[in-house]
């Protein structure tokens, strides 16, 4: 299930774009955008798909997607049935956000959230409730107060704690543990892994890459990424057999095989410890959500017009 482009119409002389959407159940809407997400969800629970990620959700949901890495929420019920369900979307450009921290002292964490979102990132509910106090500011109708809104709750979650939601290189978002802070050795390493995962990777070739000995390389790699070196490249075959689940629907051999994995067996293995469900489960997860959706009547969604022209187009190509 291919996931579609959605067009984000900042207006004219806005540097963000905030979206207050209300309505009686969030549908489940596979979408991507170059821009960065900040979406903080109200009165609803369900699932959140992030990349490769799937968890449940519940009241003041805070979390903030990397550009292009596809992405939905589904409610299965508002926890207030008398009241609308709540999203709150901000969605900025990273690039003047990069400048501005560069430029000013005062916003320097930002380049260390917008480093940390490579992956989304999901904070906890007081960082929502923090957010949701300052909603007035947020929807008011000057664009300036909303940008400076949107400036003090970036620099606020800058100083937070998070969790990495989506595994490295899942869908191809350039979402790889590299924040750009390694040491070049590191980053060789990480650049031959991203481009041979579906092949076997040795450590002595990899020290070699690097320059290292196998235990320099050993040591270095858990100092830099919190993770061994085995570990990291399963987790990259894990997040590139993931989009192929998504996106395709050839069977998991082909998936395992194409992922670097050397027979199904290891592949369903490793794929329950870093999931935990199989990787027919995972599919589950996207068809199962889709078909659901397909079954409301339109009355139930609100989506953007580029997604509503997407599903269009999608209606008419089968009607062909």
């Amino acid at each position: 299930m291919k996931a579609a482009y959605e067009h984000v119409d900042f207006g004219q002389d806005c540097s963000v774009r905030v979206y207050h959407r209300r309505l009686r159940r969030i549908p489940f809407e596979w979408h991507h955008h170059p821009e960065y997400e900040l979406t903080l969800t109200m009165n609803s629970q369900g699932k959140r798909y992030i990349g490769d990620s799937v968890t449940v959700y519940s009241a003041n949901d805070l979390v903030l997607v990397p550009p292009n890495l596809p992405h939905t929420w589904a409610s299965n019920r508002s926890i207030d049935e008398q009241t609308p369900e709540v999203a709150i979307v901000i969605w900025f450009d990273g690039t003047w956000v990069r400048r501005l921290a560069d430029l000013c002292p005062e916003y320097a964490g930002l380049c260390d959230l917008i480093r940390r979102a490579a992956c989304g990132l999901a904070f906890d509910e007081a960082a929502g409730l923090h957010m949701r106090d300052r909603l007035d500011r947020l929807l008011c109708e000057k664009p300036r107060e909303r940008l400076q809104a949107v400036l003090d709750i970036l620099s606020f979650l800058a100083e937070l704690p998070a969790t990495p939601l989506a595994s490295p290189s899942a869908f191809d978002t350039q979402t790889g543990a590299a924040t750009g802070h390694e040491p070049e050795q590191i980053n060789r390493v990480l650049a031959l892994i991203e481009t041979r995962f579906a092949q076997p990777l040795r450590l002595c070739a990899l020290a070699k890459a690097a320059g290292m000995s196998e235990r320099s390389l050993t040591r270095h790699f858990t100092q830099h990424l919190g993770e061994s070196v085995g570990r990291y490249i399963t987790r990259v075959r894990i997040g590139h057999a993931c989009r192929m689940l998504t996106d395709t629907s050839v069977p998991v051999s082909i998936v395992a095989a194409r992922s670097g994995f050397s027979n199904v067996a290891n592949f369903n293995r490793q794929f329950k410890i870093a999931k935990a469900m199989t990787p027919a489960g995972f599919r589950e997860q996207f068809t199962g959500a889709r078909r659901a959706e397909d079954d409301l009547t339109p009355g139930l969604t609100e989506r953007s017009p580029s997604l509503q022209r997407a599903g269009k187009r999608a209606s008419l190509s089968r009607g062909r």
